[in-house]
């Protein structure tokens, strides 16, 4: 499981999760990452500190510019505590929702109009097909992360 830091067009920063680099590109071409926060599907991995520098040694090369900074204790503590909030939320909606795969905004359209049964329900949206059922009244609230295989409901 890879974990990226993805950034939108308009400077939202949030957190995604990926079986691997190519599956990340492959969703991004076909569109289907999108801010949470906007739902801007324009999004790109940023650097990302994968430790927390607690020495001050003079070894190795000081970072440049284009290098990621290391976080301090304060904001790993932060990037702690929202990917453990994170994986919980998905942990629920993996144990609380069907899994309707690709065929979630047609399915999500039936029991909004009443033509299957009510039920709570994830699975994968275009962002055109976000903002389309958002015009219709139908609340979709997307997941900045892929739920790995075999995590189904």
């Amino acid at each position: 499981m890879k974990v990226f830091d993805l950034l939108c067009a308009n400077d939202h920063r949030f957190e995604g999760w990926f079986s691997s680099g190519a599956d990340f590109d492959q969703q991004r071409e076909r569109g289907i990452i999108a801010c949470p926060l906007c739902g801007d599907s324009h999004v790109v991995k940023v650097p990302s500190a994968s430790y927390v520098n607690t020495g001050a040694s003079d070894r190795g090369p000081k970072p440049t510019e284009a290098e990621p900074q290391a976080l301090t204790p304060e904001q790993a503590q932060y990037a702690n505590l929202r990917s453990a909030m994170l994986a919980k939320v998905v942990e629920y909606v993996v144990k609380n929702t069907e899994d309707v795969g690709k065929d979630f905004p047609e399915e999500a359209r039936k029991i909004h109009y009443g033509e299957s049964p009510e039920r709570k329900i994830r699975g994968m949206a275009t962002v055109q097909e976000v903002g389309e059922l958002r015009e219709e009244g139908i609340e979709v609230v997307p997941l900045p992360v892929t739920v790995p295989a075999g995590k189904s409901h």
